[in-house]
């Protein structure tokens, strides 16, 4: 009995050891305006198109101690005069060459003078280097601003998987 709770106390020990905990994170930037947009009309209402964009963007913020330094946010967009929606894929890089890769989604109120505010829910779906693993969810705040660039600040949380233990080398085969 004695040992079936020490076994068991073990392999609780190993799970925690190998587990990650969910780490806060925050960051923020500036996307500049769309290079070379493209948009359509949708066709059923005045001022209703479908857009594809790509902006380039800075970012400042740290995920599993490495600073990021840009990235380039690349959507397709439903929009009206007053109201756009998104769906993108972000790729932040940081100092080194590693990637973390976002899918969101975006909902933002614009203004009459071209300014706006709204809101994105991102998920991470990929990564590179030091942040292969990493699993993570958050949300932004947006700010469009008149010249045609997004400020944005991010919360969320994420976990990387522990490192693998290294394999032992398979002995050479006897003959």
């Amino acid at each position: 009995m004695k040992l079936r709770i020490l076994c068991g106390c073990a392999v609780f020990a190993l799970a925690l050891a190998t587990t990650s905990a969910q780490t806060k994170t925050s960051f923020s930037g500036k996307c500049r305006k769309p290079d070379a947009p493209q948009s359509i009309a949708a066709g059923d209402a005045d001022g209703h198109t479908f857009s594809l964009a790509q902006s380039k963007c800075t970012s400042k913020g740290d995920v599993n101690g490495v600073a990021s330094k840009d990235g380039v946010a690349t959507e397709h967009r439903d929009g009206t005069a007053k109201h756009s929606k998104g769906w993108g894929v972000y790729v932040q890089s940081f100092e080194g060459g590693d990637k973390v890769i976002y899918d969101y989604q975006t909902n933002v109120t614009l203004k009459a003078d071209g300014t706006g505010s709204g809101t994105n829910k991102y998920q991470i779906t990929g990564s590179t280097g030091k942040m292969k693993g990493i699993k993570g969810s958050g949300s932004c705040t947006l700010t469009v601003v008149a010249d045609g660039s997004t400020d944005y600040s991010c919360t969320g949380d994420y976990t990387i998987a522990a490192a693998a233990p290294a394999k032992k080398a398979a002995a050479p085969a006897k003959k």
